[in-house]
Formats: structure tokens, sequence, C-alpha cells
């Protein structure tokens, strides 16, 4: 296939947020931002009439960003914003790191032909969505290409354990996409853990990997205003 035709294919691969899911992506970048500062009530009424939505959607939403750690839910009382401390966010994108060099380790070594070529038509995918200056694809895209490698470790409860734990981060990892420069700088990133992983570099993919999670929650804190 030309080299041309890759980023067309690749497109598919991130089908449009369900309500639910855009939510909230909604309230937590309005969280991670600032916007919604730590402590604030969460008022599924208050927040259906704001959306335009049912309140079944806003406390789907609610109950996922919980399970991500930007939300305190409270048994008769509600829910409200509750971010990490420092100290929990570098503990959370510590453990993130290792696993997802882990993965990108196994990847290397036992990812298929065809699993391989899907990889690259993902990173060409991204590629084109730098030029085209589109965090939110981007950011979509990206979690096909990190899933990817996952399921390119060939090892089903790594996958899970990932999985699981990057949940945790997600939506931390995407408001760093919003910081000048950063789609560049994480397709560059990107460039180094897909070669090692090409040419069957265990070693090789897993730093790269652990680096590029290093940056990512660094560029977190920046885009956030952390110490």
């Amino acid at each position: 296939m030309p080299p041309h035709a890759l980023p067309a294919r690749a497109k598919p691969a991130a089908p449009a947020p369900t309500r639910t899911e855009a939510l909230r992506l909604q309230i937590a970048d309005e969280i991670v931002s600032g916007v919604l500062e730590p402590g604030t009530p969460l008022d599924e009424q208050d927040l259906a009439a704001r959306f335009g939505v049912s309140r079944t959607p806003v406390r789907e939403a609610i109950r996922q960003l919980s399970a991500s750690g930007l939300v305190s839910v409270r048994p008769h009382r509600g829910a409200l914003v509750a971010l990490p401390t420092p100290r929990q966010l570098d503990d959370m994108f510590g453990a993130m790191a290792e696993l997802e060099a882990l993965c990108a380790g196994h990847a290397a070594r036992n990812m298929t032909v065809s699993e391989r070529r899907g990889l690259e038509v993902l990173h060409q995918a991204l590629r084109a969505l730098v030029h085209e200056g589109d965090p939110a694809r981007y950011h979509e895209t990206n979690e096909a290409f990190h899933a990817a490698i996952y399921a390119g470790s060939h090892n089903g409860y790594l996958a899970e354990l990932t999985l699981m734990t990057r949940a945790r981060v997600a939506p931390f990892r995407r408001a760093q996409f919003r910081a000048t420069g950063r789609l560049g700088g994480s397709y560059r990133e990107h460039d180094l853990i897909v070669q090692a992983i090409l040419r069957g570099d265990q070693p090789g993919a897993s730093e790269a990997m652990r680096a590029h999670i290093g940056i990512v929650r660094d560029a977190f804190r920046s885009y956030a205003g952390a110490p």
C-alpha cells in the first residue's frame, strides 16, 4: 500500500465518543484545568441542565470519573471534585510507566507481522493529526495506538492491568495535549517506541516507552500549573 494512504485507513480506529464519554471528557477537562476546583460539589441535576442531557449520562460520567480519582463519591451526600495530590499522581504515573514499558518490551518480541503493520498505520495517522492540530482526535487515536501495543504484548493479564491503570490517569494524559507543541513531541516520542518495536529491540522499546510516560507526566504538570 502507498504510504500516502495510511492515514486515511487509520481514521476509523477513532470512533466518535458516546454522550456519556463526551460528558466525562468535558467535566474532566474542567477539573484538570482548574475551572472546577477541588471540593466543588457536582450536582447531577445542575450538570444535566447545563449540558442539556438527562441525569443518566451525568450519573454514569461521575461514576467513571470517580474511578480515575478526579471525583469523590460520598454515599447519600453526592459527589465532589477531588484531584489527587502531587504524590498520588506521581505514584500513578510511575506505575503506568512501568506497566507500559513491559507491554512495549513484550510487543517488540511478540507482535505478529500484521500487528506491526497495524501499529505503523496508527503511527502515521497520528502524524497526520499533528499537522491538522487536532488534540481531540489525536487523543482518540493515541488511545488506539497504546492499546495496540498492549494487545501486541500477547500477555492478556498484563494488558488488562495496564488498561485498568490507564483508566485512572486518562484525564491527565488527555489534558497535556492542549499544551503548545505537545502533539509533535508526543509523535516524536512514539516514533522511538515504534522503531524499537519494529526492529525487535525489547530493552529499547521498554526504555523509550518509560521515557515517554515520564514526559507525559511532566507535560501534564506544566499544563495544570502543578509544582
